[in-house]
C-alpha cells in the first residue's frame, strides 16, 4: 500500500503500527487459511485480537483499534505488550507516537506504565514485539511440510517443533500419514539461547526428545503456572557427549502475566497458560516427539520423500549387515567417535548385540519405523523400530533408536540404545 497520501502524523502513526501491529501482521492472512485446530479456544486468541488491531491502523481506523485494544487487555489482563500497545494508541489520539512504549515513558497511561515499570521491563517488551514479528517470514506455506518430520509411528499422533531461532512452537498432527500444522505458539527459552551443555548453563537443549510425564500446575510453584511437560532430556546422544543438566520442561508462565521475553527461562520451553492447556490435553506422554532447534526448515513433499529415502536406506543397509552377520560391513556403519552411554566403544556394542552366531537360520525384520531430523545446524538424523530377530527356534524383539550423523558424504551411526 502506498503512504503517499498520508499526512506526516499518519505516517508517524502508521510506522508505530509497523513497529507493534506488525509483529502478527501475517496472523490475519493465516488465521483466513483456516488451519484446524485440536480444540476451539474459550476466547479469541490474542494473537489474532493484535492482527485486527493492526488492520484498523492500517485503515486509518484508530477508533475502532482503540476498542479492540480495549477488549485485549480486557480479556487477557495480564498481557503487559497488550497494555502497551493500548497506551500507545490512546497517545496518538494527542500526538505523534515513533516508537513501542511511547505512553509508558510520558506516564500516558496508567496501565501502559505499570506494564513496563522499568527500563529494562520496556527492553524485554520490544524484544518479545520483534520476535512476535518473525513469526509471519517463519510461518509455513500450507503446501510446505516440516523437513523434520520424515516418518512418525502411526501411534504418535501430534509433534511439537520448536525453532528456537523464531522463539515458536509448531503443533502438527499425524493422520493417516499426513502430517498437518494444527497451531502455533509464542515461546520464551533460555537466557543464553540454546545447545545446552551443563546443568545451570542457562540454555536450552538441541535435538529430537520425547514428553515423558505431565505434571499438574497445583503441584508445582507458581513460576510453573498451570503445568509442565517434563522432556528426556538428556537423549543418548547428549550423555554420550558428556551433556549434562536435566528438569528440562515445556511448561507455563507464573499468574501474574500472560507470556514472557523471548530469552528469560533457566533452559525450559515456556508458553502461555492457554497455550499450555491446549498442549496438555493434545500430547501423549511416551509418544509425542518434541524437536528443538535453530535450523527449522519447511520444504515440499518431494524434498521430505528423498530425505526418507535416505534415512530408511541406511537402516536397511544396516538390517542387511545384521541378518547377513557380516560383520566388516556392519563396522563400517559406525562411527570412529560411537560410544554407549556406559562409555562402551562400537567392539564391545556388536559383541553385545549378537546372537546366537552358530544358527544357520536366521533372519531379521525392521517394523514400526520412525524417522527424524534434528532441526539443528548438525545433520542428524534419529531413527527407531522394532528389530525382530528369528533364530532358529529363538525369538526375539527389541525397540531401537540409533542416531545417525553426516561426516562428510556418509551417514554414520554415532549412538545407539535398546530401549526395551
Amino acid at each position: 500500500m502506498s503512504h503517499s497520501r498520508f499526512t506526516p502524523s499518519w505516517r508517524t502513526r502508521i510506522a508505530l503500527s509497523v513497529v507493534f501491529c506488525g509483529l502478527l501482521a501475517g496472523a490475519a492472512s493465516y488465521a483466513a487459511k483456516k488451519p484446524v485446530r485440536a480444540a476451539a479456544p474459550a476466547k479469541a486468541n490474542p494473537e489474532t485480537m493484535l492482527s485486527d488491531i493492526h488492520k484498523d491502523l492500517a485503515q486509518h481506523n484508530l477508533r475502532a483499534a482503540q476498542q479492540k485494544a480495549d477488549a485485549l487487555v480486557e480479556a487477557y489482563p495480564n498481557f503487559r505488550l497488550g497494555h502497551l500497545i493500548r497506551g500507545d494508541i490512546l497517545l496518538m489520539h494527542t500526538r505523534p507516537v515513533a516508537a513501542l512504549g511511547a505512553a509508558a515513558l510520558v506516564a500516558a497511561t496508567p496501565g501502559a506504565a505499570a506494564a513496563v515499570g522499568t527500563d529494562a521491563k520496556l527492553a524485554d517488551l520490544r524484544r518479545e514485539a520483534a520476535v512476535r514479528m518473525q513469526a509471519e517470514p517463519g510461518r509455513p506455506s500450507p503446501v510446505l511440510l516440516p523437513r523434520a518430520l520424515l516418518q512418525m509411528r502411526k501411534d504418535q499422533r501430534h509433534a511439537l517443533i520448536v525453532d528456537a531461532k523464531h522463539s515458536r512452537l509448531y503443533l502438527y498432527e499425524n493422520r493417516n500419514d499426513q502430517i498437518r500444522l494444527l497451531q502455533d505458539f509464542y515461546v520464551s527459552q533460555g537466557k543464553l539461547g540454546i545447545n545446552k551443555l551443563k546443568e545451570g548453563d542457562m540454555r536450552t537443549p538441541v535435538g529430537v526428545y520425547n514428553i515423558i510425564g505431565r505434571l499438574p500446575g497445583a503441584k508445582l510453584p507458581d513460576l510453573y503456572g498451570k503445568g509442565a511437560l517434563p522432556l528426556d532430556y538428556p537423549n543418548d546422544w547428549d550423555k554420550v557427549q558428556g551433556r549434562g543438566g536435566s528438569g528440562i520442561w515445556v511448561h507455563g508462565v507464573p499468574n501474574e502475566t500472560f507470556s514472557r521475553p523471548p530469552l528469560s527461562t533457566d533452559g525450559c520451553v515456556v508458553v502461555s497458560n492457554d497455550d499450555l492447556n491446549l498442549l496438555t490435553r493434545i500430547v501423549e506422554v511416551g509418544k509425542t516427539p518434541v524437536l528443538i532447534g535453530d535450523l527449522v526448515e519447511f520444504v515440499s513433499k518431494e524434498q521430505v520423500e528423498r530425505d526418507l529415502r535416505v534415512a530408511s536406506a541406511l537402516v536397511e543397509t544396516w538390517r542387511r549387515d545384521v541378518e547377513n552377520r557380516d560383520e566388516t560391513a556392519l563396522r563400517s556403519l559406525y562411527s570412529a567417535r560411537f560410544k554407549t552411554t556406559n562409555e562402551g566403544d562400537v567392539n564391545a556394542w556388536l559383541e553385545k548385540n549378537r546372537y546366537l552366531p552358530g544358527v544357520k537360520n536366521f533372519s531379521v525384520t525392521v517394523t514400526d519405523t520412525a524417522f527424524f531430523r534434528q532441526p539443528s545446524q548438525e545433520e542428524m538424523i534419529v531413527s527407531s523400530f522394532t528389530q525382530q530377530i528369528v533364530a532358529g527356534k529363538f525369538r526375539h524383539a527389541v525397540r531401537k533408536k540409533q542416531y545417525w550423523a553426516r561426516e562428510g558424504k556418509n551417514w554414520k551411526i554415532v549412538a545407539e540404545s535398546n530401549l526395551s
